[in-house]
């Protein structure tokens, strides 16, 4: 169980700058995620942390060992990849046995370490079957045996869960987190999922264009982005071009489409801004010392274990949550609403800059 420090990584590939300048400190023993869209490099920064890519510059550390430039079987690192690269002609058993073969381990011990692992991810009597004769999410807890039976220092785990459906992936992401805590293992997860990521993780970086824009809690992200990418990519969420208009401290007003929000809370000096409010944060009936708006229903859509209600204000449109039909009840398309929100829970962030 070591800590892993990235400081200032760069990784170009001809004239495209994948990482620019990535410095992220994973801790001992706990799951930390990479999270962003295609394209913005969590995979490359796993596979320079595995060992299978090297970067233009910048160092890697596990623990006080520097491993910028060791190849990937002398740092400790195992990557379990995303299409699980099980060998079709070997059984379970001697899938999970391969590394250990190559360390040339005695038999007996080879045999005690695979039981250990399939125990572990709860494959106990599918030693002898073959990787055609399992299902996906069998196969994924094989590759995870494999990783974990040589005992690696840091598991990294490449969209791990993306070929399963959405049943397994539940099942997995649990399991997963059940083993990571069960060994006190540092795990690097890569995953474009949002809320697999929030479940998951202690912590999460989000990447966006070769950069972090944010780290932190599953929690912190969530209710406090630093930056318009993380607000608008953490799940559904109401981000509204606006514009300051008085400023009082560390207080402004903003407003868009006419309508003015007073006592938001807002230190930058850019006057270009967005409004970021959760859904379940906007209520549907008044609350004291809230800031409100009158619009017009657009939609009502009934989700199951929640409503949300679509406003229009002006040309924006705003979305409310709730889980009671009390508070929509009488509600039709094209009737008065006014949404109600607490000054808190709005977040004033710079516009982002293309």
């Amino acid at each position: 169980m070591v800590d892993v420090k990235l400081e200032n990584i760069v990784k170009t590939f001809g004239e495209t700058v994948a990482l620019k300048g990535i410095d992220l400190h994973i801790k001992a023993g706990e799951l930390f995620t990479l999270l962003g869209p295609s394209g913005c490099g969590k995979s490359t920064t796993l596979r320079i942390i595995a060992g299978l890519d090297f970067p233009d510059s910048g160092t890697i550390h596990f623990g006080d060992e520097e491993v910028t430039y060791l190849p990937s079987s002398k740092r400790g690192a195992v990557l379990v990849f995303q299409n699980y690269a099980l060998w079709p002609h070997m059984t379970v058993f001697d899938n999970v046995a391969y590394g250990l073969k190559l360390k040339k381990l005695p038999k007996d011990e080879i045999k005690k370490k695979v039981e250990w692992a399939l125990e572990l991810v709860k494959l106990e009597g599918f030693a002898d079957r073959y990787p055609t004769q399992l299902s996906g999410g069998q196969q994924q807890r094989v590759a995870i045996a494999r990783a974990l039976v040589v005992e690696p220092k840091v598991l990294l785990l490449d969209e791990p869960l993306s070929n399963l459906d959405a049943k397994l992936r539940l099942e997995m992401r649990s399991e997963i987190r059940r083993i990571q805590r069960e060994l006190g293992i540092t795990v690097i997860y890569v995953t474009h999922d949002q809320e697999e990521a929030m479940a998951i993780s202690d912590r999460i970086a989000v990447m966006n264009v070769g950069t972090v824009e944010q780290v932190g809690t599953p929690k912190e992200i969530y209710e406090s982005p630093r930056t318009e990418f993380v607000a608008s990519f953490m799940g559904k969420t109401n981000v509204i071009p606006a514009k300051v208009v008085e400023r009082n401290g560390d207080r402004v007003s903003v407003e868009f489409e006419g309508i003015r929000l007073d006592g938001l809370y807002y230190t930058d000096k850019s006057d270009d801004v967005v409004i970021v409010i959760r859904p379940e944060r906007i209520k549907l009936k008044p609350v004291e010392n809230a800031v409100s708006f009158t619009g017009t229903v657009d939609l009502i859509e009934y989700y199951g274990f929640f409503i949300e209600v679509v406003g229009l204000f002006g040309d924006t449109r705003i979305i409310a949550r709730t889980i009671s039909d009390r508070e929509i009840a009488g509600l039709r398309p094209l009737q008065q609403v006014t949404f109600y929100v607490e000054r808190d829970d709005i977040i004033v962030l710079p516009k982002q800059r293309l």
